[in-house]
């Protein structure tokens, strides 16, 4: 960093610069986010005192926080958060940092919680693999006559989730279980709506992803194993026997796995045929299937 008074403008552009020269892939956004967390303003509130130079304590926090950054660490972990549908969650490297593609998990989410014969008081949604909670408690507030039961593999991260749900008001709403698949659930128990964005990168491919990724999210919540179906492998034979009749499955899937999992959700035959949603991409990123 250069031994001079920055303004904030002055230090954007520095550290829009340095952030480019490494590759990064949002340089300038990156820069505004870890200046503003060090101010503690918002965005906005960098550009109304644009000229306003840094105090040399703050110029040293910024200084880390680049420094972190370089070394490729995602910046929803340096500042401790990250936004999914309008809501600001806790992300810590116990937790996957939500992506807003997963947003459209959550929209035809509400497509089925929304239809007519879907509307009663004890609709029931079942999320596994919760992470920091993002897509449950989405849910929740969407959908507060709903009644939600969150699982994960890791307490660390259901610990992540139960806080983000209690601050964001959700809390009461949301059952959090600990284990895997349908283990942690009592005996009949069946949703109107099962909901996951599953591990779903193939091992082969792990070499090719970001280091922001690879490097620092956790390895449990990527891992499909070696195409990348194994999740699929382990809950479609099982799934309609947690569903209501007409209840519906609705996963997050990866580009090009569509015809795969749709071919292993034909092997159950209390199954109707499968159907996708594209992002905006154009990549099938949604699956979905509903009990007959």
């Amino acid at each position: 960093m250069p031994q001079v008074p920055w303004t904030i403008l002055n230090l954007i552009r520095w550290t829009d610069e340095r952030f480019r020269r490494e590759g990064l892939s949002t340089p300038r956004l990156d820069a505004e986010v870890l200046l503003a967390e060090t101010l503690g303003v918002d965005r906005v509130g960098l550009y109304t005192h644009f000229d306003q130079p840094l105090r040399p304590e703050e110029l040293a926090r910024f200084k880390k926080l680049i420094q972190r950054r370089l070394q490729r660490e995602p910046v929803a972990y340096i500042i401790g958060s990250r936004e999914f549908w309008s809501l600001t969650f806790k992300v810590t490297p116990d937790v996957l940092i939500p992506r807003p593609e997963t947003e459209i998990l959550v929209a035809e989410a509400l497509k089925v919680v929304s239809a007519p014969a879907r509307t009663g008081r004890n609709f029931r949604i079942l999320e596994i693999g919760t992470g920091s909670g993002a897509i449950s408690i989405a849910l929740a507030k969407e959908c507060p006559s709903a009644l939600l039961v969150a699982t994960d593999l890791s307490a660390e991260a259901l610990a992540i989730a139960q806080e983000n749900a209690s601050r964001l008001g959700v809390g009461e709403r949301i059952q959090f279980l600990q284990g895997d698949l349908f283990t942690p659930l009592e005996k009949e128990s069946t949703f109107e709506l099962i909901i996951t964005n599953p591990p779903y990168i193939a091992e082969d491919d792990f070499p090719s992803l970001p280091p922001e990724v690879r490097g620092y999210e956790p390895r449990l919540a990527l891992d499909g194993g070696k195409d990348g179906l194994a999740f699929f492998r382990r809950i479609l034979p099982n799934v309609a026997g947690f569903l209501s009749p007409g209840g519906w499955f609705l996963a997050e899937i990866g580009a090009g796995q569509e015809e795969k999992i749709r071919q292993i959700a034909e092997g159950n035959p209390e199954l109707a045929c499968g159907d996708y949603v594209p992002d905006l991409s154009g990549i099938k990123r949604v699956f979905k299937v509903r009990k007959k």
